[in-house]
């Protein structure tokens, strides 16, 4: 699950984006590498992100794609969890594997849908 929202100008810095979402969010919130896509900056570094947790196992991570635009991606925030529940990235997978996958998409969805709608509420706080 993933949304595209523009924000307000004033939030246009992930610290004043994590700034504003620490005072309007009663969920934790933490700035992070994002270890979950590993993607990079214009320095060539691992590049930064907003978490905004729900529980151990709901969360969104936030980021910039353009100047006033933010990516909200659902994420398993606990590192563990993820490795179990998370999507996997490989490349082939076996008839288990696969199998896994879609019985663990089934069972967990709706849950992880609802988690994320109640996240994105809190960042459509401050969107345009």
């Amino acid at each position: 699950m993933e949304k595209i929202i523009t924000i307000k100008k004033e939030y246009n810095s992930l610290d004043k984006l994590y700034n504003a979402l620490k005072t309007i969010s009663s969920y934790n919130c933490t700035k992070e590498y994002d270890k979950w896509e590993v993607r990079t900056d214009t320095n060539g570094q691992m590049a930064q992100c907003i978490v905004l947790k729900k529980s151990g196992m709901h969360a969104v991570k936030i980021y910039f794609i353009g100047e006033n635009k933010v990516k909200i991606n659902y994420i398993i925030p606990n590192s563990l969890m993820n490795a179990y529940f998370g999507k996997s990235v490989k490349l082939r997978r076996s008839i288990i594997e696969i199998l896994a996958g879609k019985i663990k998409e089934i069972v967990l969805a709706p849950a992880q849908k609802k988690a994320f709608q109640e996240l994105e509420m809190v960042v459509d706080e401050i969107a345009i």
